[in-house]
Formats: structure tokens, C-alpha cells, sequence
């Protein structure tokens, strides 16, 4: 789910001046995009945008100023609709009457700023984009292992909060424990953060509770990371056939992306750290074209043809 921003959200982050409409700062801000109504200038109406944040800048004014009387008003009426969070007029512009009228008889915000439009616009895209991103909440770890976020899911108790200690010994960043609070900001792109309260937190059993950056120092955490893998810890189960050449991968589908898992058992004598040490460059190496699984695959089969030759 993503989080609710309203007017009054974009009042406070960007220090708008409200020039009329203060009842309806409650109103919510669905879509990211936004609107500049120079063909509703116009008069052309067909396809206006009205979910979307209208911005008024020099170019739309200017435009609008050189109509006369009865069109301004038209054109302010039509643009002033009930599904409209607010209007935005930028460099400090005044505020034509023919818009304050019909905006504060509905009470609609209209919001002024002394930004130039192209910088507020790229502004406000970038707030909207981050706090109306998907988000999710999992129980897991995750960390930052040589640039690669990690994310490592399993049964409670499994010791992934005891592999993230020891990540962190080796010089690795904590990014959150337990719970990991996860939005998808671009298509294909995850961020994870920890939940405010749990930040830098890291719970031991039979230890308790933990601060990373007290004990550690501030380069042991970091507050948000991409995710690019998921690990999923598991009691190794005798009867099972894990994978152990690296040929088929599996996919964990966390919001609307997919991203590559690795499966690893869990057995006294392992070194988990070392292992997700391992996975992290082995997943760098895919990224940069060379899979050793692949290569191995194709020389076993160089090997099997030769012979089959000399047969």
C-alpha cells in the first residue's frame, strides 16, 4: 500500500504560501504526475487531467492575460473541478481573480510559490513519486555486502540477525532487522529501509537488543538500500536436493518486481557469512557478464563431445 499525502503535506515540505482554499488542504494526492493546462487554456477541455496537480506558470499566464473577460472566466470555471487536490501558481505570479473566485466558493487550495515551474514541477514529481511509491512490510534482514543489498528472509529463529552481526564484524552495513520496510520507486527498483523506531537495531537472543552505530560505529549502517537478492535461509533438510551447480535460478516476487533468491540450508559448520559474502561478488560477476555455472556447463559438455569423438 502506499502512503496518503495530502495539500497540506505539500504546503509543509515546500514552504507554499495558500492563497485561498485553506478548507481543502485535506485533500489527497493520488497520481505523481502533473498538469500544465496550456491546451485547457484554450479551451480545449477533452482530455484535462483533473486527478492531477495544475501548475500556472509564465507560459499558461501569459497565455491566459491575453484573453478576454468571458474566456477567463470560462476557462478558470472548467478548471476548478471537485477531483482536483489544488493549483499551483509558480514565480511568485499573482493570482488571477477570475481563479480565486470559483477556487475558494469550492474550497480548493491555491497554492503559490516563487520557484521557477520547470524546478518546482521536477521537485514535487520527486517527493510524490517517493511517498506514493508501493510499499510492503517483511520479516527479514537486510544488509549491504560489498554494494549488493541483501535481503535475508527464514523461518523465526533461523539466525539471520546472528549472520547480519557477523556481516557487520566483517565490515559489511546493517540496513534493518526484523522488520524491513520496502517501497518500489522505479520499475525493476526495491528500497528497503527499517521502520523508524527499529533503525540501527539489531536483536540477538540471548543478548537482547543491540545498537549497530553505538557499538559498531556510523559506517556500519546505512538507512536505505536497493534490494538486487534475496537469500533464504533454511534447516537443511536431509531429503532435499539443493541446487549445486548455480544453473537454475529461483525468483522471490516482493510488490509488482522479481528478484533472484538463493535458497541456502542451515547446518552447524556452515559459515553463513561467508557463504553471503560469496553469493554477494558471484551476483556482482553475473551482473558484469561472466557466470561460472554457465562456463562450467559448457566445458563439461566440450569435454563429453571430445569423447564422444574418440569413441
Amino acid at each position: 500500500m502506499a502512503n496518503d499525502v495530502t495539500v497540506e503535506d505539500l504546503v509543509r515540505k515546500f514552504d507554499l504560501e495558500v492563497v485561498c482554499g485553506s478548507e481543502g488542504l485535506d485533500h489527497k494526492i493520488k497520481v505523481s504526475d502533473l498538469s500544465r493546462p496550456g491546451l485547457e487554456m484554450a479551451g480545449y477541455f477533452t482530455y484535462y487531467p483533473a486527478e492531477r496537480i495544475q501548475l500556472l506558470g509564465k507560459t499558461e499566464l501569459s497565455f491566459f492575460h491575453k484573453l478576454n473577460e468571458e474566456e477567463r472566466q470560462d476557462r478558470m470555471r472548467k478548471l476548478c473541478r471537485k477531483e482536483t487536490p489544488c493549483i499551483c501558481i509558480t514565480r511568485n505570479f499573482e493570482a488571477p481573480p477570475e481563479l480565486v473566485r470559483p477556487a475558494s466558493e469550492m474550497g480548493l487550495p491555491v497554492l503559490r510559490t516563487e520557484l521557477p515551474t520547470t524546478k518546482f514541477a521536477s521537485r514535487v514529481t520527486n517527493y510524490l513519486e517517493d511517498v506514493l511509491a508501493p510499499r510492503a512490510t517483511m520479516h527479514g534482514v537486510l544488509v549491504d555486502v560489498y554494494g549488493v543489498g541483501i535481503l535475508l528472509v527464514g523461518a523465526s529463529g533461523i539466525g539471520k540477525s546472528e549472520t547480519a552481526l557477523e556481516l557487520v564484524k566483517r565490515g559489511h552495513r546493517l540496513v534493518a532487522d526484523d522488520a524491513v520496510e520496502i517501497r518500489q520507486t522505479a520499475e525493476n527498483r526495491l528500497v528497503g529501509n527499517a521502520p523508524h523506531l527499529i533503525r540501527h537495531l539489531l536483536e540477538i537472543r540471548g543478548l537482547g537488543i543491540i545498537n549497530v552505530m553505538t557499538l559498531f560505529g556510523a559506517g556500519a549502517v546505512r538507512d536505505f538500500k536497493a534490494i538486487s537478492l534475496v537469500i533464504q535461509l533454511e534447516v537443511w533438510k536431509e531429503n532435499r536436493q539443493y541446487e549445486r551447480l548455480g544453473l537454475d535460478e529461483e525468483k522471490m516476487k516482493i510488490i509488482d518486481t522479481e528478484l533472484p533468491m538463493l535458497t541456502v540450508p542451515v547446518r552447524p559448520g556452515r559459515n553463513l557469512a561467508v557463504i553471503i559474502e560469496v553469493a554477494a561478488m558471484n551476483y556482482r560477476l553475473k551482473r558484469m557478464g561472466y557466470n561460472a555455472a554457465v562456463q562450467f556447463a559448457e566445458q563439461l559438455t566440450n569435454v563429453i563431445e571430445d569423447a564422444d569423438e574418440f569413441d
